[in-house]
């Protein structure tokens, strides 16, 4: 069982805003309402994270929504656990995640996003940023698009 992370229904409702804005400067539209809910309630409770599996129907419809519009996978192309490593160079992953990713459940993977993220040691996020920012969310792309593109600077 995973978390959602209050900063991702945070990040959620502000899509929602974005995609639905409000008509009179008051109201929300109905995903807004079901996650500001949720927030809400992290918020007064103190709690960092909500359980995916008991969240308000409307709420997790919404939140998927938001899901669905961010990268799925970290992967830059770079798979260092290919050669052994633990961890991925490229992406941050560990091997478990990278060989399961494909079973995680999205609150699952947004766990391993914001872990990576906030360790930002993977080459993702420093060296081979500019490959990042083309990268698609696709799990293993064919690595000779980013050399193509210009990105490329060789393999791990």
């Amino acid at each position: 069982m995973a978390g959602i992370h209050i900063t991702d229904i945070e990040s959620a409702i502000n899509w929602w805003r974005e995609r639905s804005p409000s008509p009179d400067g008051i109201s929300a539209c109905a995903p807004v309402r079901a996650l500001a809910e949720v927030y809400a309630l992290m918020v007064y409770y103190r709690e960092p994270l909500a359980d995916e599996t008991s969240m308000p129907a409307a709420a997790r419809e919404a939140w998927l929504a938001w899901y669905a519009s961010t990268p799925d996978a970290p992967c830059i192309a770079i798979c260092s656990t290919s050669q052994g490593d633990a961890v991925c160079k490229g992406c941050g992953r560990t091997f478990v995640e990278v060989q399961r990713w494909p079973e995680f459940s999205p609150a699952e993977k947004r766990e391993v996003w914001h872990r990576i993220t906030h360790e930002g040691t993977a080459w993702r996020f420093n060296r081979y940023a500019e490959r990042a920012r083309l990268a698609t969310g696709e799990d293993h792309p064919d690595p000779r698009r980013f050399v193509a593109a210009g990105a490329g600077r060789g393999g791990a």
